[in-house]
């Protein structure tokens, strides 16, 4: 190979070296306003959410404990206003064909309170005049609608409570299955019901307080329970209704149902 011939060979030249950029010369990230907005809005969210845990799982557990109480009281001073009166033999039920019934209560009275051993051992809650959202509701009672009869009365004895919030004394009304038991209980003794059906309706169907539910202008021959709630979770855009009729009536004096012992003598 001659000098001529190696000058035809071209050698590539050499690549340069990067330059390292210097990390301290890059442009630092700017704050701005929609950045910061949207943490906020994030942060905001989270707090909202666990409130709304807590209102509706915490709350409703430390609601309901309350209300358990309260109904234990209530029960405890009907025993005092009746130790006077015979004992009979416990646990069997007295006056079925005709039970006692009470006259009206005063509004946000406690009157009465509610036992479904469905909703487990530790349910118990008191039942108050009127359907007020201030005074009766938002309080954690069941409320009692002005408009139907009293326990023990022929017609519809018919309630109202919230679903998911003020105790969530009707959050399990959807499980309730043909035969559960309901109680009322009142100053004279245990009201007992027997659950029969669930319906589904809109805010405006009234027809479900009815002395007959849903048959205007019947005449009743029995005496009905009616529990309604809203339907579905979170949502007032329907109601969820539980019907029960009338089975019998268990006195004080005879002491408590054995269904339902656990619950009237285990609350507080």
């Amino acid at each position: 190979m001659t000098d001529a011939d190696a000058t035809a060979v071209e050698v590539a030249p050499r690549p340069r070296a990067r330059r390292r950029a210097d990390s301290s010369q890059r442009p630092r990230r700017r704050l701005s306003v929609v950045g910061v907005l949207g943490e906020l809005l994030i942060t905001a969210g989270v707090l909202v959410l666990a409130f709304l845990g807590w209102q509706v799982w915490l709350g409703d557990i430390i609601v309901g404990g309350q209300m358990s109480a309260e109904a234990q009281e209530l029960s405890e001073e009907w025993n005092v206003e009746f130790s006077d009166v015979p004992p009979t033999e416990a646990g069997d039920p007295g006056l079925t064909a005709e039970p006692p019934v009470a006259g009206p209560a005063a509004n946000a009275e406690r009157f009465a309170t509610l036992i479904i051993p469905r909703f487990g051992g530790d349910y118990y809650r008191p039942i108050a005049e009127g359907i007020g959202t201030r005074d009766v509701l938002n309080k954690g009672f069941i409320g009692h609608y002005p408009t139907t009869q009293m326990p023990g009365a022929p017609g519809n004895f018919a309630l109202a409570s919230h679903r998911s919030s003020g105790g969530g004394n009707f959050h399990d009304l959807h499980q309730l299955l043909v035969g559960d038991h309901i109680y009322v209980e009142t100053p004279d003794g245990w009201y007992q019901y027997e659950f029969r059906n669930l319906e589904y309706v809109r805010p405006t169907g009234v027809g479900v307080l009815n002395p007959v539910p849903q048959v205007d202008g019947a005449t009743p021959a029995e005496r009905y329970i009616t529990l309604t709630t809203c339907n579905p979770f979170f949502s007032t855009a329907e109601r969820l209704i539980a019907y029960g009729v009338f089975e019998a009536f268990f006195p004080r004096a005879g002491g408590v149902p054995a269904e339902i012992a656990s619950n009237v003598q285990g609350a507080g």
